[in-house]
């Protein structure tokens, strides 16, 4: 399928799949929204609400540009706490499109080009060193694969949208998120879907609607009890 570069509306970059008129992030603004619906929503809850622990385990659904890593790692650096964090992602983006994003001169971090570049290129299915607060896996796989039983405390639901990928936002594969979770754990997405939110209940979660990046007026948290 045919991919571009394009701008979204706060400058940053994303990947558009111009079949599918999808992209990887929002186009009202890829870095607003990751900040949002991932650090506020996502781990500044988790964290708090697991005391404040020594280590969090996250699992990204839809490593894709790395963005979400990368904005966690720079977040977290201010915390006493240090991060084993795996990203799932079937179709690794390319070396030329990463290349064609702005990620860092929009968020005026340029010092961290050597670390965003190290996300990338370390070897995949291999727990790498990163910083020795953020440990990083990458793992090449298809969503329906996972197989993680009481391993994260926080999952970055991230994939395509149901629109063209409904088959992500079933109850098979939230089952599969509310297994791959600790007790306590907190799953968190962009979508706000009715469905969506059902299919989460319908496995165990507690789901809260919660005020939505810019753009969007809802977005969804789930807890495992």
């Amino acid at each position: 399928m045919e991919r571009k570069i394009v701008k979204t509306a706060d400058g940053s970059t994303t990947i558009q799949i111009t079949d599918w008129n999808e992209q990887y992030h929002s186009m009202h603004g890829a870095v607003q929204e990751a900040r949002h619906v991932f650090l506020k929503m996502g781990f500044d809850h988790a964290f708090a609400k697991a005391g404040q622990p020594d280590e969090l385990h996250i699992l990204e659904i839809g490593f894709g540009t790395g963005l979400n890593a990368l904005l966690t790692l720079i977040h977290a650096e201010k915390l006493p706490v240090k991060l084993k964090y795996e990203g799932v992602e079937a179709f690794p983006v390319s070396t030329e499109e990463l290349k064609q994003l702005n990620y860092l001169e929009t968020i005026e971090a340029e010092s961290y080009r050597e670390t965003f570049d190290a996300m990338h290129q370390t070897p995949w299915e291999e727990e790498h060193v990163i910083t020795s607060q953020f440990h990083l896996k990458k793992r090449e796989q298809t969503f329906e694969t996972i197989t993680d039983i009481s391993k994260h405390d926080l999952i970055y639901f991230d994939a395509f949208g149901a629109r063209v990928q409904p088959e992500l936002w079933e109850e098979p594969i939230f089952q599969k998120m509310f297994d791959a979770l600790n007790p306590g754990g907190v799953l968190v997405t962009y979508a706000a879907k009715g469905s969506v939110r059902r299919a989460m209940q319908s496995v165990g979660f507690t789901v809260e609607r919660l005020p939505g990046p810019p753009g969007k007026r809802e977005m969804l948290r789930a807890t495992k009890s």
